[in-house]
């Protein structure tokens, strides 16, 4: 993780409640034998397929540090490197508490329906401009991956951004408790996760369990156009929050939009934050861009950070890997924009995606194709909401849509012929349809929820061009 010492073995073992008499030091902490390096901590989790402790003599073997078990694992014979526990899920939550506590770091948690991982880069990137930051790796937002997160942060960090996420009530709760941000900030409140809720006012109130975390005086960052910001201005109120900051296109914003174009690769903003105007623009076209750029200018307001300096990292944000990414993809005739977008999806995200693919420019001859696979967690109101996707792919005028999956079987049912390209079972038959469908000059979206598997279809798409070379990234 880094070259600096993170963890002694006397630290840790203070922090986790354990005894040794070792001098060995931690430069990382990892809970993953596939991925830990020389000079990690390894933390032997118990999950619901494997037992990390099966595999602490092969983290031990690639060089890590040390190791938090419950007890001896095989082929490991040197008690030094072990720090024994009784539990070590809460081992890993202590050490987050730890690290937590002897940092004195400005630090933020950020959640929401959607754009929580966009927002989290953003910050990052925007906070490394005003001092060192470190940040919550890819979507590490959950029970294991919050105090994880916590555990890596450096002692001598200026800003933290940690993500928090959530699919059933009182998960953000003692995800935030860990965290204790200074500030808290709620990127919107859409319809996903309703397999778990009875309604959006449910996951609002979900949502707003972050505000129970915030650090005394701490700062509220709410998205003013959201139709729920009524609500979770009450729950924050409930909690204890004095300071609140709304940010969105509303005339009581304090982070107000006043204007914003959208181009191919970028959007430009002017905004006026707390008064003072601000002109910027965003290395990632989208609407969607546009709003969370606000609410990471409204942090940097409650933070007193330099909104210079932010639009300038701003111009440097691209979007991460399965959340907007951009290949241009070479054919023997020409080439195709590739949007990857497959990391996730609700019908708020299926919307943005779609304006910003319709705000794209196709080469000659090309068309706006939308690849799909089903939006999870939706309970009952699933198959309503895929087929309701037809009137936002008529308003934005895309051109043609593949998808797989059997609630994208109801939107395929619901569009006009003109648009159908084609419906599959599993997203594992779509690369073989889209390499004889798609043509130089097209722009091609792909966007599904994480557990509809079409990461695999940009893959292929990736992996394969008319000559069966690697393509080429754009």
């Amino acid at each position: 993780m880094t070259d600096a010492a993170l963890w002694t073995a006397k630290e840790a073992a203070a922090a986790v409640g354990a005894e040794t008499d070792a001098a060995w030091t931690a430069t990382g902490v990892s809970i993953d034998s596939r991925t830990v390096g020389p000079g990690d901590l390894f933390i032997a989790l118990k999950g619901p397929v494997f037992d990390a402790h099966e595999f602490v003599a092969e983290a031990l073997g690639k060089g890590a540090a040390g190791a938090i078990v419950d007890h001896r694992p095989d082929g490991v014979t040197d008690d030094g490197l072990l720090l024994v526990v009784d539990d070590t899920l809460r081992a890993l939550e202590a050490l987050g508490r730890a690290a937590r506590e002897r940092t004195a770091a400005r630090i933020v948690a950020v959640t929401g329906s959607v754009g929580k991982t966009g927002t989290k880069e953003a910050l990052k990137l925007v906070l490394d401009r005003h001092g060192k930051t470190h940040a919550s790796a890819g979507s590490y937002n959950n029970l294991w991956g919050v105090p994880l997160s916590l555990s890596r942060m450096p002692v001598d960090t200026d800003y933290a951004v940690f993500e928090i996420g959530m699919n059933h009530a009182g998960e953000i709760t003692p995800l935030v408790k860990l965290v204790r941000p200074h500030v808290a900030m709620i990127t919107n409140v859409e319809a996903v996760h309703l397999e778990f809720f009875d309604s959006i006012q449910g996951i609002a109130d979900a949502k707003a369990e972050i505000f129970l975390g915030l650090d005394k005086g701490g700062t509220a960052i709410l998205n003013r156009d959201n139709p729920r910001y009524d609500q979770l201005v009450k729950r924050a109120q409930e909690a204890g929050v004095e300071k609140m900051i709304g940010f969105g296109s509303h005339p009581e914003a304090t982070a107000r939009l006043i204007n914003f174009v959208l181009h191919p690769t970028c959007s430009c903003i002017s905004a006026d934050i707390a008064g003072q105007a601000v002109t910027y623009k965003v290395a990632s076209p989208g609407r969607h861009w546009v709003m969370n750029s606000l609410g990471v200018m409204a942090v940097l307001h409650a933070l007193d950070g330099d909104l210079g300096l932010a639009g300038l990292a701003l111009a440097q944000m691209t979007p991460p890997k399965g959340r907007g990414q951009r290949h241009r993809v070479e054919l023997r005739s020409g080439s195709f924009e590739l949007i990857d977008d497959s990391y996730n999806a609700s019908p708020a995200a299926m919307k943005a995606a779609f304006e910003t693919l319709a705000a794209t420019a196709p080469g000659a001859r090309g068309r706006r194709i939308a690849v799909l696979g089903d939006m999870r967690e939706l309970g009952e109101q699933a198959d309503r909401l895929h087929a309701a996707l037809a009137d936002d792919l008529e308003e934005t005028g895309i051109d043609l849509v593949f998808s797989a999956g059997p609630h994208m079987a109801k939107l395929h049912a619901a569009l006009p012929e003109s648009r159908r390209g084609a419906h599959v079972e599993k997203s594992d038959e779509l690369p073989a349809l889209l390499v004889q469908a798609i043509r130089a000059g097209d722009v091609v979206l792909v966007k599904g929820s994480l557990g509809s598997r079409m990461g695999p279809v940009v893959d292929a798409l990736l992996g394969r061009d008319a000559d069966g070379k690697q393509a080429a990234n754009g």
